[in-house]
């Protein structure tokens, strides 16, 4: 079986995603072509993106350090002084931890340029995405919109998975953007490790038990 969502960017949203300055109207809702397939994931990052390349890089080398990597902390103020979050609350220092799990392919603990890049990209996607599914402008997404939301990124999940998530993640009821960002962050990365590792793809994975705790005590 294939994964709705790989080779076709992050949930659906082209990798050549523009940032999305606040105040503007959202993009209105068109969906994606209906996918059959029970998983969703993201493909790795491509040279193909490079609309804001200048501006990321600039972004990116303000705060980098001498091994020109960003931690957490870094990316934190990074993320923070770029605005890419708009109007809304600047990105905890623990979402920004595991936006690092999720793209660490080196395992440095760090981002190098080119994981930042991917992960702008998938930033300005979700962007987009939370924007769409926020039609009463509330600044936060109650379950109906998230339950939209997931659907659009590709995923066909159970409604006690969603009840889960909203759970998880909601302050009476509703979702900020933070946490927003947070629950994608991990489904992305938890379908990733899944994924890779349903070989037959048929949605069934055995695992080892000290396998299980890398992959999901990292994010």
């Amino acid at each position: 079986m294939a994964y709705p969502g790989y080779g076709g960017g992050f949930g659906n949203f082209s990798i050549q995603v523009p940032e999305i300055q606040m105040g503007q109207p959202p993009v209105p809702e068109t969906g994606p072509a209906v996918l059959l397939d029970e998983y969703c994931g993201f493909p790795a990052f491509s040279d193909a993106y490079s609309s804001a390349g200048d501006s990321v890089y600039t972004y990116f080398s303000a705060v980098a350090g001498q091994d020109g990597e960003l931690d957490a902390e870094e990316l934190q103020r990074c993320l923070t002084q770029s605005g890419i979050s708009g109007t809304y609350s600047p990105f905890s220092l623990e979402t920004c931890r595991i936006m690092i799990a999720m793209l660490d392919r080196d395992y440095t603990g760090k981002l190098g340029f080119n994981e930042f890049k991917e992960l702008w990209a998938a930033l300005n996607a979700w962007k987009q995405n939370f924007m769409t599914v926020d039609q009463d402008g509330s600044g936060t997404v109650e379950h109906h919109e998230l339950r939209q939301a997931i659907g659009l990124m590709g995923y066909r999940l159970r409604p006690q998975t969603i009840t889960t998530i909203v759970k998880r993640y909601s302050k009476n009821g509703r979702i900020f953007f933070d946490d927003y960002v947070a629950c994608c962050v991990k489904l992305r990365a938890l379908t990733d490790f899944f994924r890779k590792r349903d070989h037959l793809q048929q949605g069934s994975v055995n695992f080892m038990y000290d396998d299980f705790l890398q992959g999901t005590m990292a994010i």
